[in-house]
This record gives structure tokens, sequence and C-alpha cells, in this order.
């Protein structure tokens, strides 16, 4: 059994509150890895060319106010 394959059998294994509880935490965990990756890819430049095409595309008018 793999470590991916020992993980979801524990999951499984969770009691409802348990599992809540993971839940809860687990959805942070992944959010501030996300965060922290997008962080990474501002900081590194990746993300400099869809910007400046949003900004083109807002100078000419073809964006909306959501």
């Amino acid at each position: 059994m793999n470590r991916i394959q020992n993980i979801e059998h524990a999951i499984k294994e969770l009691t409802s509150e348990e599992l809540r509880n993971f839940r809860t935490w687990f959805i942070k965990y992944d959010s501030a890895a996300w965060d922290e990756q997008i962080e990474e890819d501002i900081l590194e430049g990746k993300l400099n060319k869809i910007a400046q095409e949003a900004i083109t595309e807002h100078k000419k008018g073809r964006t909306k106010q959501i």
C-alpha cells in the first residue's frame, strides 16, 4: 500500500466529527498552499503576461464591473 492509499484508508476510518475537523483543517491547509504558490508565481513574473493582457483589455473598454 502506498502513502496515498494509506491516507485514503485512514480518512475512511474517521468518525463524522473527525471528518468534519479534517475537512476544516484541509481547506485551510490547501488554501494557504495555494496562496503561497500564487505568491511565488507573482514574484517569478509568471503572471505578468496575463496581468498585462487584462490591463490592456480593460483600457480598451472590454471589461465589465462585477
